[in-house]
């Protein structure tokens, strides 16, 4: 589902919003879980425009940017998509827009979206409900390497 960003209705006061980098768009992941990790290490490696960064969810920013685009972490157990200032996805339709945003054969994964978002969230939901147990838990977030830095805010 894509959320449009209201400014206007913002009314809660944030910390910091930095000035994102032009023309991208940022990942909101679950930093301690190993699925996500190894999801946001396989969009790295195949972003060749380089359209994406990086934000884990426990972290300052990824707490500013759920309350700036009024997402309560604790009611969502997802991906999100944000392409700063303008929308928002989550669950099943992040992940499609990712796919589709890193082009090529990944973008045919966006056929998917044929089926009901309410489907479609309902595999991503139960994905996300097992994910630490079948793809398992890291004790702190990911420490992207040097190379890596610049793609994490």
């Amino acid at each position: 589902m894509k959320f449009v960003i209201d400014k206007t209705n913002s009314t809660k006061p944030l910390k910091f919003m930095p000035d994102f980098p032009p023309n991208k768009k940022i990942i909101l992941f679950d930093g301690v879980c190993n699925l996500c990790n190894n999801a946001v290490q396989f969009i790295i490696k195949n972003d060749k425009k380089d359209i994406f960064r990086f934000v884990a969810l426990q972290s300052e920013l990824g707490n500013e940017i759920c309350k700036y685009i009024g997402v309560d972490q604790n009611k969502i157990d997802s991906i999100i998509l944000y392409n700063p200032g303008v929308a928002y996805y989550y669950k099943s339709s992040a992940a499609l827009e990712i796919a589709e945003d890193l082009g090529g054969i990944y973008s045919l994964i966006s056929v998917l979206k044929i089926f009901p978002e309410k489907l479609r969230n309902y595999v991503y939901d139960h994905i996300a409900k097992n994910r630490y147990k079948w793809y398992g838990k890291k004790e702190s977030c990911m420490i992207p390497t040097p190379e890596l830095k610049a793609k994490f805010l």
